[in-house]
């Protein structure tokens, strides 16, 4: 029964037919990328909602095969989840199409605010909506990163200390350095599944280890064209970035701001509070500082190559995980990534809290959107956005009137 699973991996069987056209399924995610609001998680629910448990048109194994796939890879996890179930039915041309559908309606939002944020930035109303929004932001953020904690890192000390490392890695540096956590997964893979060769290979991986971050920076001194180095930038950040879309925020701030100095803090700020505003895929803020920095051409680079890794590390894989998935070594890598992931978006928390908390009333904004969240857990994240952004309309101009 195993092998004949397997081996129906790569091609569909004519007996098997999909009980749903490709288009009908294209038509499904235009849809969810549009009106789907609260995060990754929440998004990949109302899949299985939708999918599996009243339209039936995808299995239970199937999706969850392919929730593993998304959160062993990089890349955000929502996009992901939608390319596989994209393809398996439809293969390839199942993957693109859906992948597309689901972030297109997000990225053509995130670029008309980016539009009307570079017009009439300087505008009362839109500094009021921000300075509202931002604060909330942290809050979403704060708990965001407490769930986290508490459900992957848990009580093992191996993990704890891989988090604590790089929670103040980030509070201090101010940005994500991204061979930390394949150090970290590699950290966890040895100490808990040891490969066969590590004993004779040892010096050879303390070499590899050690050219990590040389390379980097040998990357990072090349005076490229500013549509190349967004390209660049944003691709290793498709490719480095573990779990929810939030995991991307401590690694943009990092490149964005402190190494490039495309934006400032507070454009920053600004950028991840217009991803919580529109629904789709909330990594979708790369769009919109691609918008801040190069325009039109800029945002669709950053967007294109955020996203190219994550395709391709589902695509690739996919007729070979349900082989390889299991094994003890992959799950002990992806469980260094995700503590070191969860690590600095704990850190990003305290590193943007700086920046977006300048007063009493954002702070109690920040700790009001924390304290909900944490009382009522059905409560949508859009609906504090909002709320948030109509205390700021109120209280901006009566705080700041000259």
């Amino acid at each position: 029964m195993n092998n004949l699973q397997q081996t129906d991996i790569p091609q569909v069987p004519a007996a098997e037919r999909p009980a749903y056209s490709l288009w009908q399924l294209i038509l499904y995610f235009l849809r969810l990328g549009t009106l789907g609001f609260g995060g990754p998680v929440a998004l990949a629910g109302y899949m299985h909602r939708d999918l599996v448990d009243t339209r039936k048109w995808i299995t239970d194994a199937d999706y969850k095969e392919g929730l593993a796939l998304a959160q062993l890879a990089p890349g955000p996890l929502a996009a992901q989840l939608a390319i596989y179930l994209g393809y398996v039915h439809y293969r390839i041309l199942g993957a693109t199409l859906v992948g597309i559908a689901f972030v297109l309606p997000s990225f053509l939002m995130v670029v008309a605010l980016g539009y009307a944020y570079v017009q009439f930035g300087g505008l009362t109303w839109m500094q009021s909506v921000f300075y509202g929004v931002g604060a909330a932001v942290i809050g979403i953020i704060a708990i965001s990163a407490y769930k986290l904690t508490t459900k992957s890192v848990g009580k093992d000390k191996l993990l704890w200390a891989i988090y604590l490392v790089l929670a103040a890695v980030t509070v201090i540096t101010e940005s994500e350095v991204a061979w930390l956590f394949l150090a970290a997964g590699v950290i966890v893979w040895f100490w808990r599944a040891p490969p066969k060769w590590l004993r004779r290979g040892s010096g050879l991986n303390a070499v590899a280890a050690a050219q990590l971050p040389m390379t980097s920076g040998i990357a990072s001194a090349v005076d490229w064209p500013l549509l190349t180095q967004i390209g660049v930038f944003f691709a290793k950040a498709g490719a480095f970035v573990f779990g929810s879309g939030l995991a991307i925020v401590p690694f943009l701030y990092g490149g964005v701001v402190t190494e490039h100095h495309w934006l400032n803090d507070k454009q920053f700020v600004d950028a991840v509070a217009v991803a919580m505003i529109t629904p789709g895929p909330v990594v979708m803020t790369v769009g919109f500082i691609g918008f801040l920095v190069a325009g039109l051409s800029g945002a669709s680079v950053a967007a294109l190559a955020t996203f190219l890794p994550c395709y391709l590390f589902t695509v690739i894989p996919a007729p070979y995980f349900k082989k390889y998935g299991k094994r003890p070594g992959i799950i002990a890598f992806v469980d260094g990534v995700t503590a070191a992931a969860i690590g600095a978006i704990t850190g990003a928390v305290i590193v943007l809290a700086k920046r977006s908390i300048v007063d009493i009333p954002t702070a109690l904004l920040a700790l009001g959107t924390a304290v909900l969240l944490w009382k009522f857990k059905k409560l949508p994240e859009p609906v504090i956005v909002i709320g948030a952004a109509l205390i700021g309309l109120v209280a901006y101009p009566l705080l700041h009137h000259s």
